[in-house]
C-alpha cells in the first residue's frame, strides 16, 4: 500500500491511497505529483559497527600457524595466495641466558663455532678485538723490530716495511697465546705433586710472572701448603699477611684495594699470597678456610694459582681440585720423582678426576738432583700418553738458589719455557669459567 501526502502552504491538502496490487495504474499526471518535506529526520536504532577484514588481509592475518615455504605460489597475475596445509614441525631450540641455567657453556662464546656455521648466540664484547676488526692491508703498519728492519723502514720515509723476523714474529704469537680473552669469572690452576722438592714451588712462581708479564688482568698465586709453604719467599715481601689474615678479615675486605694490602706484589705485577708462617697455626688451615680465600681472590681477578702441599688427601686439596679448571704436575728428572708424579696422575684418575688429567700440563723440573743421569726423553714419552702436554723447564742459577726470584734476571732460556708453559696453560683454559 502507498500513500501519497501532498502538502501545500504548510497544511494538508490531499491524502490520496491506492492500491498498487490491485493492479490500478495512475490515470493521470496529477496522480504522481507528491509533495516532501524540505527535510526529513530518521530515528533508527543500528546494531553495534563490526569490523570484518577483507578477504586479502584475512589470507594473511595467521595466528598462531607456521607458514611452510613450500605451499607458496604466485599466480601468473603477479599475487601472492599461501595456501595453509599441515606445517612441518620444526624444533627451535633457544638458548638460556646465563640468569636461567647459572652456568656458562664453552660453545655458547666460542668464535671457533661461530665461524664453523654453528649458532651459537649472541656475542660478547670482548670478542670485538682489534686483531679480528682491523684490516692488516689498510692503514700504516707498525714498524718493524730489530736494527737492520728498523733502519730500512726509516731510511725509505716508511715506505719500505720488511715486517718482523721470524723470532720476532714467534715471540708475538705466543704472547698472543698467552694474552687470550678469558671470560665469566677466574681461572683456578692448581700446582701440585705427591714428592717434595722438586721445585713445585717456583714452577708456580714462574707460570705466575709468565702470565703477570704479558696479561693485562690480575694474577695471584695463593700458598695452600698447610705445612708452612715458601712461596711468598719468592718474590719480595711487602707485607706479612697471610692466609689466615685473610680468612680472619673477609667480612671487613669490600674491594679490591683492601685485598691488596694483604698479599707481595713483583714486579710483574704478580701477586702473592703467603700461607701461615706458624706451624701450629698452619695445621689449622683446612677446606673451609682455603674456599673463603679462593672466593675471595675470584672477585678480583682472571686466574688464581694454588701452591697445593705434598699431602694430596688433605681437605684443602679436595677443595682445591674441586675449583681447578686445569692443573700443573710438576715432576723432577729422577726416576723417584718421575714415578710419584705419574702416581699423582693415577690417584686423580681414581678418584673422579680424569678430565683433569687429560687436560693436565706436566711440568720437569730438569734442575733436580739425577737430571743429568736419565732419560728424559722416555719420561717425556710416559707422560705423553697420559696428559695433552709437557714443557722442560732448564736449570738456572737463580732458581736453584732457593730465594727472591727476579724476572728479568733469569736466563733467557728459563723464560722462554716459563712463558711456553703459560701459553700451554692458557690453551687448555675453556673459553668461559663454569661457576
Amino acid at each position: 500500500m502507498v500513500t501519497d501526502r501532498a502538502q501545500g502552504d504548510g497544511d494538508v491538502v490531499d491524502d490520496r491511497v491506492r492500491t498498487v496490487d490491485d493492479g490500478l495504474e495512475p490515470s493521470g499526471a496529477d496522480d504522481l505529483v507528491v509533495a516532501l518535506p524540505e527535510s526529513l529526520t530518521f530515528d533508527v536504532a543500528l546494531p553495534a559497527p563490526v569490523h570484518e577484514a577483507p578477504e586479502d588481509e584475512t589470507a594473511v592475518a595467521l595466528v598462531d600457524t607456521s607458514i611452510d615455504p613450500g605451499v607458496i605460489e604466485v599466480l601468473e597475475t603477479g599475487t601472492t595466495t599461501i595456501s595453509l596445509t599441515e606445517p612441518a614441525l620444526v624444533a627451535v631450540t633457544t638458548p638460556a641466558s646465563p640468569a636461567d641455567t647459572g652456568s656458562f657453556s664453552v660453545a655458547e662464546y666460542s668464535r671457533r663455532e661461530r665461524m664453523a656455521g654453528t649458532d651459537v648466540g649472541p656475542e660478547s664484547a670482548a670478542m670485538l678485538t682489534a686483531d679480528r676488526l682491523i684490516d692488516p692491508r689498510r692503514g700504516p703498519r707498525s714498524a718493524p723490530e730489530g736494527a737492520w728492519r728498523r733502519l730500512v723502514y726509516r731510511s725509505t720515509f716508511k715506505r719500505v716495511n720488511l715486517g718482523d723476523s721470524p723470532r720476532v714474529r714467534a715471540r708475538k704469537e705466543l704472547d698472543a697465546r698467552i694474552d687470550a680473552v678469558l671470560e665469566g669469572g677466574a681461572r683456578f690452576v692448581p700446582v701440585l705433586t705427591r714428592k717434595g722438592g722438586v721445585g713445585k714451588t717456583t714452577i708456580t712462581t714462574l707460570l705466575g710472572m709468565a702470565l703477570a708479564s704479558v696479561r693485562e688482568d690480575r694474577i695471584i698465586a695463593i700458598d695452600a701448603n698447610p705445612d708452612r709453604g715458601t712461596l711468598s719467599e719468592r718474590v719480595t715481601k711487602q707485607t706479612r699477611a697471610t692466609v689466615r689474615d685473610v680468612v680472619n678479615r673477609a667480612a671487613s675486605i669490600q674491594g679490591f684495594t683492601d685485598f691488596t694490602k694483604l698479599v707481595s706484589r713483583d714486579a710483574t705485577r704478580l701477586d702473592i699470597l703467603a700461607s701461615d708462617t706458624d706451624p701450629m697455626l698452619s695445621e689449622a688451615f683446612d677446606e673451609n678456610d682455603y674456599n673463603v680465600v679462593a672466593d675471595l681472590a675470584a672477585r678480583y681477578y682472571s686466574i688464581v694459582l694454588t701452591d697445593c702441599g705434598t699431602g694430596i688427601v688433605h681437605s684443602v686439596m679436595r677443595a682445591t681440585l674441586q675449583r681447578a679448571d686445569s692443573i700443573v704436575i710438576v715432576s723432577g728428572g729422577s726416576v723417584d720423582e718421575a714415578r710419584l708424579a705419574s702416581e699423582t696422575l693415577t690417584w686423580l684418575e681414581a678418584n673422579g678426576y680424569g678430565d683433569l688429567v687429560r687436560n693436565a700440563v706436566v711440568a720437569i723440573n730438569t734442575a733436580t738432583q739425577g737430571t743429568n743421569l736419565v732419560k728424559l726423553e722416555e719420561i717425556e714419552a710416559h707422560f705423553a700418553s697420559r696428559v695433552r702436554q709437557i714443557v722442560r723447564i732448564p736449570y738456572d742459577e737463580q732458581l736453584a738458589a732457593g730465594s727472591v726470584i727476579h724476572w728479568q734476571d733469569l736466563r733467557p732460556l728459563t723464560r722462554q719455557s716459563a712463558r711456553e708453559l703459560a701459553a700451554i696453560v692458557i690453551d687448555g683454559m675453556p673459553d668461559r669459567a663454569e661457576s
